[in-house]
């Protein structure tokens, strides 16, 4: 069986649809070709995702895992949508590296970046671009770090859908969704009380999130089918 792996319900929608997934205990069902998949929401943070990891690891027998979503880019002049394959990921937490298994779409480089912080000091962006980081998530070092230790495969295919350093995410934006990735209604509400300008900046980052999470998905199923 393969495993997508999405941090948020928006990124799991453009997977569910093109491959006409069922609901299941899991999460999600269905098939690539003759190869079952089941695709499984997180929820967003390192927290989350190694909790979700361990529960689909110890119920079913994975061939591989693909963690498939969006990423924040680390400069300002990466297309939104562009994909993004690292050669590695780092945990921001302790520094601990970890390696993809290559998958047959594109050509893995940079490294992916996975912290439970907004990172939004240019000087911290720097320094990231000067180590290689390429892209910034919240989930993918700790997916992974249970994957190598039960020995399964896995890989990661993200898109971006925002740029760290142009200012059209800051703290408060980051906070209008739920731990599960589900907006959420009231605090966007709130939000654009205090900001009533703000809405055309929401709409765009929406539509932006889900290009990349299309994209992402697309480029997933076809490393699998």
């Amino acid at each position: 069986m393969i495993a997508f792996m999405c941090a948020m319900p928006m990124e799991l929608r453009p997977l569910r649809r093109q491959l006409r997934l069922r609901k299941s205990e899991l999460g999600y069902a269905g098939w690539i070709g003759d190869r079952p998949v089941t695709a499984v929401i997180t929820g967003i943070g390192t927290a989350l995702a190694h909790a979700a990891t361990a529960r689909l690891l110890d119920e079913v027998e994975v061939e591989r895992v693909i963690v498939v979503g969006i990423a924040g880019a680390i400069e300002n002049q990466t297309p939104i949508g562009a994909l993004v394959l690292p050669e590695f990921v780092v945990s921001g937490a302790d520094g601990s590296e970890y390696r993809p298994t290559p998958l047959r779409i594109g050509d893995a480089h940079g490294t992916l970046w996975t912290t439970d912080e907004l990172v939004l000091d240019p000087a911290r962006h720097a320094d990231l671009r000067a180590h290689g980081v390429v892209a910034l998530d919240m989930e993918t070092a700790a997916i992974a770090k249970l994957c190598d230790e039960r020995d399964v495969p896995w890989s990661v295919v993200r898109a971006i859908s925002d740029r760290a350093g142009d200012g059209s995410v800051d703290a408060e934006v980051a906070g209008l969704s739920h731990p599960d990735g589900g907006p959420n209604f009231s605090a966007v509400a709130r939000y654009l009380v205090r900001h009533p300008g703000a809405l055309p900046r929401l709409v765009r980052l929406g539509k932006e999130a889900n290009l990349a999470a299309v994209r992402a998905a697309e480029a997933a199923i076809e490393a699998i089918g």
